[in-house]
């Protein structure tokens, strides 16, 4: 497993420089971009790029067992309570975070206004942050991470791998928040013994995210 330990590390650590070099080197980001047609684009290219490097990553293993696509070991009930305790860490920690910072306008994705002008795009910027976004992190991070990282120990692998998330979005501000949000991920990883409860949560957040913004 060290050969795949050393691609995945590379990958994070890619990913998280290029992330705060664009952060640090960048002034406030626009606030369009979620009406933007190249933001769905390049995303559908991102995360080819990171499915072939998983997929590389991957060769020779049972990717059904290794990535955790099974059924949860306990129930959904009992997933849905894991995922909500998830939720309301991270709500305890945005709050925090929001007297020193505002995370969502640091990161730039989550539009603050609604443009119905600019419907189809925006269709398009769902269905990748909404769909395609969190089916891809949760196979690089709660699947390939875990997996790679869980011989250590699950503590380990949960702390870790909440990192490697928390970097690759290259946020300041918002660090705490996507950390915790990572860990709570890495940590229903390891209770249900599944990678679909993470999809879902993530995915779930994501949508509650954008509608959160739009509201506002």
């Amino acid at each position: 497993m060290n050969w795949r330990l050393a691609g995945w590390t590379t990958l994070i650590v890619l990913m998280s420089t290029v992330a705060y070099a664009s952060q640090l080197s960048s002034s406030s980001p626009p606030n369009d971009v979620a009406y933007r047609w190249s933001t769905s684009i390049l995303g559908l290219i991102q995360y080819a790029l990171i499915l072939g490097i998983l997929f590389l990553i991957t060769l020779g293993l049972d990717r059904r067992s290794f990535l955790a696509f099974r059924r949860p070991t306990t129930s959904w009930k009992r997933a849905a309570g894991i995922a909500a305790l998830v939720l309301l860490a991270v709500l305890v920690v945005g709050g925090i975070v929001d007297q020193f910072g505002n995370p969502e306008r640091e990161q730039g994705l989550i539009p603050q206004h609604w443009d119905s002008s600019k419907i189809a795009p925006f269709v398009g910027f769902t269905f990748i942050v909404v769909v395609v976004a969190p089916i891809v992190e949760e196979l690089q991070f709660r699947g390939v991470g875990y997996g790679l990282l869980e011989r250590f120990g699950r503590t380990a692998a949960i702390l870790l791998v909440g990192l490697a998330f928390a970097l690759v979005h290259g946020l300041i501000a918002g660090f705490p928040v996507i950390a915790v949000f990572g860990c709570g991920l890495a940590y229903l990883r390891s209770r249900t013994d599944s990678i679909y409860p993470c999809m879902l949560l993530h995915a779930s957040f994501n949508a509650f995210g954008l509608i959160v913004g739009i509201a506002g």
